[in-house]
């Protein structure tokens, strides 16, 4: 890689070409929200699901999701935690509204992998935002029997407030209006992902927004993204990179900044925690 390593001289020149950007593309990953303190292990798991830990041996929120519960009962005393704290609560860091003061004047777009909702919480405009994998906020059909989400804060709040025991009752097990079948939380785990109406209307404004700009002076900043879904963010910004000639990419993800040497003119990474790179940079503004 072709770039300074000296951190402030990074940070200049990501301002620099940000600055003089047309339109930015902010891609982002797991790895921002755990910046921002959504953590799924440790003193945060500890401090919301002990119960649940010394009751089934999990460790941490991910392996929560995934535990064979007996009964609905306790698998959505579970969730209903789990997104409580996950989509209503607010992130103990102000990551991501400090990341929207840096692109708010831009002409930008955000595709994210993140079902956490910061984003909009932060106040980017729902229209220039894709979530491709779901969202806490919202249910689903376990069939599925039809292309609908269905909004869940409601359920949510009243499973939480009424659940003893590790259990709900269950007059609150969520069931499809439609077919009558249990619901299930609209996330991307197999073939059954519904990609309802709202889905498909932000991909469509997230590859216009692409087309548009292909030829002007675009960058792309990716925060957070890792190797599990490289092809949804990772791949296409360094293919595009490559292939517009006036793209350039900033990574900011630490122990895993990286750019392929066919973009290493035109990119930049910083192995650096994205929280304490977005308060550097906002010191520059």
């Amino acid at each position: 890689m072709k770039y300074t390593e000296d951190f402030s001289e990074q940070i200049k020149l990501v301002k620099d070409k940000i600055d003089k950007a047309d339109a930015v593309v902010l891609g982002a990953g797991a790895g921002l929200s755990t910046a921002a303190g959504f953590t799924y292990d440790g003193e945060r798991f500890n401090k919301y699901f002990s119960d649940f830990s010394r009751k089934y041996g999990f460790k941490d929120m991910y392996s929560g999701g995934f535990y064979p519960y007996d009964t609905l009962e306790e698998y959505w005393a579970y969730w209903s935690r789990y997104v409580y704290i996950n989509r209503y609560m607010d992130a103990p860091k102000p990551l991501y509204n400090n990341i929207f003061s840096i692109i708010a004047n831009k002409e930008y777009f955000v595709i994210t992998t993140n079902v956490d909702h910061c984003f909009q919480k932060a106040g980017i405009d729902k229209e220039r935002l894709f979530y491709t994998q779901g969202d806490y906020g919202l249910f689903q059909c376990s069939k599925p029997c039809s292309q609908l989400t269905y909004d869940n804060e409601k359920m949510i709040r009243s499973m939480l407030q009424e659940q003893r025991d590790m259990k709900i009752t269950a007059e609150l097990v969520p069931v499809c209006p439609v077919c009558g079948k249990p619901m299930a939380m609209n996330l991307r785990a197999d073939d059954t992902f519904v990609e309802d109406e709202g889905w498909h209307k932000a991909a469509k404004r997230y590859y216009h927004f692409l087309d548009k700009h292909n030829k002007d002076n675009v960058v792309f900043i990716e925060l957070g993204v890792g190797y599990n879904t490289p092809v949804i963010i990772k791949y296409p910004f360094w293919q595009m990179t490559k292939e517009w000639k006036n793209a350039f990419y900033i990574c900011i993800n630490k122990g895993q900044a990286y750019a392929p040497e066919d973009i290493s003119e035109k990119a930049i990474c910083i192995n650096k925690d994205i929280a304490y790179a977005a308060d550097e940079l906002l010191k520059l503004y």
